[in-house]
């Protein structure tokens, strides 16, 4: 009998499919997932097997357990936390995919349950899942801005101490939530706010001073606290010395040195603010001594 030499293909294909059937095999299956027969709480033990593996990173095997509750019991009072845990494991994969999963997942708990007390949870990671798309300032920012909204929503919604939890455990954990929401929204209106300062900085370096002025003026208005201002109070100033309005360059320079302990633009805004208020007192006296 002849015998024919397997491929080596043949070979790598046969391992593969050993490999998928051992990973498939070790997952276990949906079944070895159900509640033990005769189990009293078995919402309740999908539910501490779901966040165990959460808690462990677990992303799909955790989805498995939730995905039970959700389907299957549908009056538990572990079913909203169970939608937001497959809502976590969604976001803990970091795929493009899955954030976008995600997002789906946390806007329908809160279109269920508007008044559940982890509503603010679920705002807050909607939040996040854009804020974790977020792109640098020269790129595109419809993400970030997306960000700043969910965020902005959270803030007025959830950010008042008025509306923490029964317990201190709760309490706790939404002040904590609160704290983490307000640094989250300031890191993407800076981003937002660069990538503004980014376009006006280019106007003023190609001399389109309308422009940049215009960009500048905007980013003060919409996001007056915008933790590199400085920066916008600076270039502001100059735009205005260069289109021949000194005047109104002074209070830009005031405002640097006012606002700013520490800047790159300090020592050069002194200077200027020191020369420019000269030229205004000069012209000042000799338009008195006109005749």
């Amino acid at each position: 009998m002849t015998r024919h030499p397997i491929s080596r293909a043949a070979r790598l294909l046969h391992v593969l499919v050993f490999v998928l059937a051992g990973a498939l095999a070790g997952c276990g299956g949906s079944d070895s997932k159900k509640p033990p027969v005769g189990t009293p709480e078995p919402d309740k033990f999908l539910y501490e097997r779901g966040s165990d593996n959460l808690d462990r990173k677990r992303w799909f095997t955790a989805r498995e357990y939730f995905r039970q509750i959700v389907d299957s019991y549908p009056q538990s009072p572990y079913r909203p936390n169970a939608k937001l845990g497959i809502a976590d494991t969604y976001l803990g994969e970091k795929s493009a995919e899955s954030i976008v999963l995600a997002i789906n997942e946390y806007r329908e708990f809160l279109s269920f349950y508007p008044t559940h007390k982890r509503a603010y949870y679920a705002q807050y990671k909607l939040g996040m899942a854009h804020f974790s798309q977020m792109h640098s300032a020269d790129r595109d920012q419809t993400e970030t801005k997306d960000a700043i909204a969910e965020l902005s929503k959270y803030m007025s919604l959830y950010g008042k101490d008025d509306a923490l939890g029964d317990t201190p455990e709760e309490a706790k954990e939404r002040s904590d939530t609160t704290a983490a929401a307000k640094q989250h929204l300031r890191e993407a209106k800076d981003r937002y706010s660069a990538s503004e300062y980014g376009t006006g900085y280019f106007y003023y370096k190609t001399r389109w001073y309308p422009g940049a002025v215009d960009r500048f003026l905007s980013i003060l208005k919409s996001d007056p606290e915008y933790s590199n201002r400085d920066a916008v109070y600076f270039y502001l100033a100059q735009c205005y010395v260069k289109v021949g309005k000194p005047a109104e360059a002074i209070p830009r320079l005031d405002q640097l040195i006012k606002e700013f302990q520490k800047s790159e633009y300090l020592e050069e805004a002194r200077k200027q603010l020191e020369t420019l208020k000269a030229e205004q007192t000069k012209k000042t006296e000799g338009k008195l001594y006109e005749p």
